[in-house]
């Protein structure tokens, strides 16, 4: 059985729908950007606006020189080390001569020749001896460098996990600020889509309604619920029971009104009742075999309930014309197009 719309209608119908879903969409994009935007009225800190630059900036400084001093060794122990393989390599080549000598002296050879050579060999094995002091003397300043930097930097992790502490503290409070200016804005957004649920979702203008709501809704969970701090479950869920008790209040009290309408609507006799039914409201609902006074299920398939057991409203009367049985509630017959 056919509800009654007509088709032209059902397309408007959603075109408006899509009209309400355009609309809402070009209303997120700008509270979208609009909320995006709310951190900008913040300063953007980081742990740097937070430490002790008087403490910190010589302890810095210091390790800054220690650290071109520390290149500067490195580079000096590069040159020593180079030096000593080559005074090693010096006095070994030395070495190997002076036993070659004396495997091939005889006794004719003077006692000065060999003192001189000995001599030269004591010489070359003293250089080596100063590098590898050298290279000792390095090492060690690497190590007083590398205890004493080790010292500036305790100091200055010190300072900097003081430093991190107060921005993770002002970071906190600024997203709290920031929160709360969100919240600011979605809260009368949330009002105003309340109310137009409320008075105005019936109205001609109502895709703008439904477009404003759903915009309202996507402002509240999407840009708002996200950014909730550390304590915004308690938030959240303070929110969802209040919602739940007001909601299911009104619920509640509406079903009471709805039971209450309509026993008052079954007592009244059956011409009154029927002229408060909306011709399409009354297909719709025998479409779904459902009666449309009393909304409880009939068989609408067997001819012989012709009315309601429930409330007595009369479903199917007999054209005066043709006498064929119709819709009690169509405007025509459909059999020979005889006004009801």
């Amino acid at each position: 059985m056919s509800k009654g719309v007509r088709l032209s209608e059902k397309w408007y119908n959603r075109a408006l729908w899509m009209v309400a879903i355009i609309f809402a969409w070009f209303l997120t994009g700008l509270g979208k950007n609009i909320i995006g935007d709310l951190p900008r009225v913040e300063a953007s800190y980081t742990t740097e606006h937070f430490v002790d630059h008087r403490k910190i900036d010589p302890l810095r400084s210091e390790l800054k020189v220690l650290a071109r001093q520390h290149q500067t060794l490195i580079d000096q122990l590069e040159q020593v080390n180079l030096q000593l393989i080559i005074r090693q390599k010096d006095y070994q080549a030395a070495r190997a001569t002076f036993d070659n000598w004396v495997s091939t002296r005889d006794v004719t050879d003077q006692v000065d020749d060999l003192v001189g050579r000995t001599r030269t060999l004591d010489t070359l094995k003293k250089l080596e001896r100063d590098a590898e002091k050298a290279i000792e003397d390095i090492q060690q300043k690497q190590t007083d460098i590398s205890q004493h930097e080790a010292q500036l930097l305790a100091q200055v992790n010190i300072l900097e996990d003081i430093a991190r502490q107060r921005y993770d503290e002002a970071y906190e409070d600024q997203a709290i600020r920031v929160f709360l200016y969100r919240l600011l804005l979605t809260l009368p957004l949330l009002a105003a889509a309340a109310w137009l649920f409320a008075h105005k979702r019936k109205s001609q203008y109502w895709p703008f309604v439904w477009g404003f709501i759903l915009f309202a809704l996507l402002a509240f969970f999407v840009e708002l619920v996200p950014y909730l701090p550390d304590y915004g479950g308690y938030v959240r869920y303070i929110v969802g029971i209040l919602l739940t008790v007001v909601g299911g209040k009104y619920a509640i009290a509406a079903l009471q009104n709805y039971l209450e309408q309509q026993k008052l609507a079954e007592s009244q006799p059956e011409f009154k009742r029927r002229e408060k039914l909306a011709y399409d409201t009354a297909l719709a609902r025998l479409a779904k075999n459902v009666c449309p006074g009393c909304e409880r299920n009939v068989d609408l398939k067997n001819e012989s309930n012709d009315f309601c057991t429930h409330c007595g409203i009369c479903l199917h009367n007999y054209c005066s014309a043709c006498q064929s049985r119709k819709n009690a509630f169509a405007k025509f017959c459909h059999k020979c197009g005889a006004v009801a």
